[in-house]
């Protein structure tokens, strides 16, 4: 039994509109990511099997495509196995929802997603950052001539100044954006994992200049209540980016510094979290301590934090002839206190 056209896009609705949320009571974070997982599939039907969404069937998911799809996601976007990994996941688990609500329609489907395999991810991977040069050579890049240029050179900066996450930079609003005074330094909100909790973070001078001469490019007014729901960056066709924009926008001016700077830019590929590990590594360089990285960063655990204090020999070495520990054991008291119309969310 073949499935109707529109009959993909009405499941996967009830999937997100109320499975995940109502009946699985699911994190905004975790359906942002289903979501974000499902765009790119959608993207990938689109532009390698010429399928429109609205005419995606469940037979058209089966026969190769999904493992074809994954493959993409790692190979053409160059995602690490613990990404590929995860847009499996939320296929999987549209699947089985699928075959709940249509059985006969979905077994294709269903069948080539609990197929499709889990890759092994390698034990510790590369945190692939940018040096302080590496860091200056990307912000040079952009044409602050141009509207885009202004605003890919801001999002770079804040990128790295924030330490946000890229979802986390999307969401950015200017109600978000508390700029500096003689008394105050300038302070932007970031909603975030774990369960969307909110972190302030402070702005150097640098970046707070960037900001502001962004902002009255654009007659934006972080004091006027009125546009407080604006999103600071938007794309040239919406208004809310989306992380592939930042993921592309990032790509372009790193594939453009490798050419200009060959003995620069060595770890291979980069992308926009590449800029929260750098200030993560600068910060430890600096001395801040873990935990006041794990607050910046809005780590839920000092685990996730202390893999910076492991990314040289040298950092390495500093931390534990301070701590006289070692790094496994570190625990947080130990260290001290210093598509198409009717699924608008595929097209944020």
């Amino acid at each position: 039994m073949k499935a109707k056209h529109n009959e993909v896009v009405s499941v996967l609705e009830g999937f997100f509109t109320e499975y995940m949320p109502d009946t699985k009571g699911l994190s905004e974070n975790t359906i942002t990511s289903y979501q974000y997982a499902f765009q790119l599939l959608f993207k990938f039907l689109d532009k390698e099997k010429q399928l429109e969404p609205e005419k995606v069937t469940f037979e058209a998911l089966s026969n190769g495509v999904i493992e074809e799809f994954l493959m993409h996601v790692e190979a053409s976007r160059g995602c690490s196995v613990q990404t590929r990994n995860i847009r499996r996941a939320a296929i999987k688990a549209f699947a089985k929802y699928a075959a709940k609500k249509a059985f006969a329609a979905s077994l294709p489907f269903y069948t080539a997603a609990m197929n499709s395999e889990k890759k092994k991810e390698p034990k510790s991977s590369l945190i692939r950052y940018f040096t302080r040069d590496e860091i200056s050579m990307l912000l040079r890049l952009p044409d602050n001539a141009t509207v885009i240029g202004r605003r890919n050179v801001t999002l770079m900066a804040t990128l790295y100044a924030t330490g946000a996450r890229a979802q986390e930079l999307c969401d950015i609003t200017l109600e978000d954006i508390t700029l500096a005074t003689p008394s105050s330094p300038t302070k932007v909100q970031l909603i975030g994992k774990p369960n969307n909790k909110a972190r302030i973070v402070t702005v150097p001078d640098t970046c707070t200049a960037i900001i502001s001469g962004y902002l009255r490019s654009k007659n934006y007014d972080v004091k006027d209540k009125s546009t407080y729901g604006r999103h600071l960056f938007s794309s040239q066709t919406h208004e809310h980016m989306s992380i592939a924009c930042v993921e592309d926008i990032v790509a372009k001016y790193v594939t453009i510094a490798k050419d200009l700077y060959p003995d620069s830019f060595r770890q291979g590929k980069y992308t926009p979290h590449s800029f929260r590990h750098s200030i993560a590594v600068h910060m430890l360089e600096a001395g801040e301590s873990l935990v006041a990285i794990k607050a910046f960063l809005g780590h839920a655990s000092i685990a996730s934090t202390v893999v910076y204090a492991k990314v040289t020999p040298e950092l390495a070495n500093k931390y534990l002839d301070e701590r006289g520990r070692p790094l496994e054991n570190v625990s947080e008291q130990s260290v001290p206190q210093s598509l198409p119309e009717k699924l608008p969310f595929l097209y944020r």
